[in-house]
C-alpha cells in the first residue's frame, strides 16, 4: 500500500496506509491459489470464507465481496486495520512458505472501504426480530459482534455502553491515523441499522445492574466490558504530574478529542520530552500520539528487546520512521521531580535477558550497578490493563479468576450464572480486537443455543 511519508504524517492525525486501488486489489487477489483446505480460514477468529471473499475481488465483484465477508464478520473495515493478520490468516497463507502471503487484511480493508463509499440497503435480508430480548453490556469490538450476530438470529438486543461513544477500544484506545473514527461510526452504524437498540452512558453496575435488566425482561445478557483498568509498575515516583497510564492519555486524546483543545475542551499535558513504557501496541500508539501533538524528542523504554516486543511489526517500523526513539532492555526503577511535583526524569537500569518465562519470552533480568537516567518532561505507562472490576464486583455468584477475569466456558461465553455470558477482554485480559470479535460470535451461538433449548 502506498503511504503518507514519515516527515508529513508525524503533523496530522490522518491514516497512514492510503489502501489498493481497484486495481491492485485486483492484482493481488490473482495471487490467491484457492486453496481446497483454505488453512488461512484456520487462522481466522471470526470464520470468515477468505477464499470466497478474494475471488470475488479478483471478479471485480467488490459489493459481493463485502457481503460475503459480512457474512461472518460484522467490523471488516476495522478488521483490515487494526487485525494482526500476519500472526493469523496470512501466517498460514501457503504461499507465505517460499514469499510473501496473500495481503488478506488490506483486501479485506478494501472491500469494507469500497461498501462504505457505495452503500446498498440491505436491511431486507434480516429476519424479523421476534424471540427473545438479549442485553449486551459494552459496545466494544466483543459486544458489537455478539449484538450483530444475536440480530441476525432474530433476537431483539440492546446494547448499554458506559461511554458517550460506541467502540470502546476502537473508538478510546486506538489513534485515529490507525482507525479513523469515521470508520468506526460507520461500522457501529451498520450494527445498529440491523435493528440493535444502543444505549449510551449506562454504567452497568452503577446505573443499572443484572438484576434489573432480567427484571426488565432481557432472557440473557452478555458481558463485554473489556480492559480498562490500567496497570502500574509500582515505582517510586508513579503519581507524580506528567505520568500518566496509556489508558488515560489515549482516551483523552482519541475520544475526548483532547488534540482540538480548546475547541474541546479536554487538556491533555503536551511535553516535549516524552517517553513510554512498554514494547505493545498501546505504546507505540501512545509514542505515535506524542509526537502528533509536538513532542520533540520521544522515546520507547522497554526491558525487553524488539524480537519480544509484543507489537505488530508495522508499527514498531512505522514508529521507527516517524522518529520515535527506541531504549530496548531498559527498565525504569524510579521517576525524580521538580518542587511543583512534576516529573522531570526517570532512573532506570540496564537489563539482560535470561531463560524464558510463562511468556515463552526470555525474562529480563537487571545487571547490577548500570542505573542511569532519562529526561522526560512526560511518561506514559503502557504495560497492559486489567479487566473492568465495577460489573463483576456488583454481580454476586459470578465467579472471577486470575487477576479478575471472568470465567466462561470458551465455547460458548457462559459464565457460573444462569443467562449470563461474557467474552473479549473481560474474560481473558488483554488481548487483541479479531480475539474479541471471535469470543463474541461463539458467545452469540452460546446465547441462542441457551434460548433455544430453554423454550423447548
Amino acid at each position: 500500500m502506498a503511504e503518507q511519508r514519515p516527515e508529513e504524517r508525524i503533523h496530522n492525525s490522518n491514516e497512514v496506509p492510503y489502501g489498493f486501488t481497484p486495481e491492485q486489489a485486483q492484482l493481488e487477489a490473482e495471487r490467491c491459489l484457492q486453496c481446497k483446505n483454505a488453512p488461512c480460514m484456520k487462522g481466522c477468529p471470526v470464520e470468515v470464507d477468505i477464499p470466497a471473499f478474494i475471488q470475488l475481488i479478483k471478479e471485480g465483484d467488490f459489493s459481493g465481496a463485502a457481503r460475503k465477508l459480512k457474512e461472518t464478520n460484522s467490523l471488516p473495515a476495522v478488521c483490515g486495520r487494526v487485525c494482526p493478520q500476519e500472526d493469523q490468516c496470512e501466517e498460514v497463507c501457503v504461499l507465505g512458505i517460499k514469499g510473501d502471503p496473500v495481503a488478506i487484511g488490506t483486501l479485506e480493508r478494501f472491500a469494507a472501504d469500497w461498501e462504505m463509499e457505495h452503500p446498498a440497503d440491505s436491511s431486507s435480508s434480516l429476519p424479523a426480530q421476534e424471540k427473545a430480548k438479549v442485553a449486551v453490556i459494552g459496545a466494544g469490538p466483543a459486544g458489537l459482534t455478539a449484538a450483530a450476530d444475536l440480530a441476525r438470529f432474530g433476537y431483539r438486543v440492546t446494547i448499554f455502553e458506559a461511554l458517550h461513544q460506541p467502540g470502546g477500544v476502537l473508538s478510546y484506545g486506538i489513534p485515529e491515523f490507525r482507525l479513523p473514527k469515521k470508520i468506526v461510526n460507520l461500522e457501529v452504524k451498520n450494527v445498529t441499522n440491523m435493528g440493535v437498540d444502543l444505549q449510551l452512558n449506562q454504567v452497568a453496575g452503577s446505573t443499572i445492574t443484572i438484576d434489573e435488566l432480567f427484571q426488565d425482561g432481557f432472557r440473557a445478557i452478555f458481558i463485554g466490558t473489556g480492559a480498562g483498568l490500567p496497570r502500574f509498575m509500582g515505582i517510586p515516583g508513579e503519581n507524580l504530574n506528567g505520568v500518566y497510564s496509556a489508558n488515560e492519555y489515549l482516551t483523552r486524546v482519541n475520544l475526548m478529542k483532547a488534540y482540538l483543545f480548546p475547541e474541546y475542551d479536554t487538556p491533555v499535558i503536551m511535553g516535549k520530552k516524552v517517553c513510554v513504557i512498554g514494547g505493545g501496541n498501546v505504546a507505540m500508539d501512545s509514542a505515535r500520539t506524542a509526537l502528533r501533538l509536538g513532542a520533540e524528542e520521544v522515546t520507547i523504554v522497554y526491558r525487553r528487546t524488539r524480537k519480544e516486543a509484543p507489537a505488530r511489526a508495522e508499527e514498531i517500523h512505522h514508529a521507527g520512521e516517524e522518529g520515535v526513539i527506541f531504549k530496548f532492555l531498559t527498565l525504569p526503577i524510579r521517576y525524580l521531580e521538580d518542587d511543583a511535583g512534576w516529573v522531570i526524569g526517570m532512573e532506570a537500569l540496564e537489563m539482560e535477558l535470561g531463560e524464558p518465562d510463562e511468556s515463552g519470552r526470555r525474562r529480563p533480568l537487571p545487571i547490577e550497578g548500570s542505573e542511569f537516567m532519562i529526561d522526560c518532561d512526560l511518561v506514559v505507562v503502557a504495560i497492559g490493563n486489567s479487566p473492568n472490576p465495577l460489573l463483576p464486583r456488583a454481580t454476586p455468584g459470578l465467579k472471577l479468576g486470575w487477576k479478575g477475569i471472568i470465567e466462561t466456558d470458551h465455547e460458548t461465553g457462559r459464565t457460573s450464572l444462569p443467562g449470563i455470558f461474557a467474552g473479549g477482554d473481560i474474560a481473558t485480559g488483554a488481548a487483541t480486537v479479531i480475539e474479541a470479535m471471535g469470543a463474541g460470535k461463539r458467545a452469540a451461538r452460546g446465547i441462542d443455543n441457551y434460548l433455544m433449548s430453554k423454550s423447548e
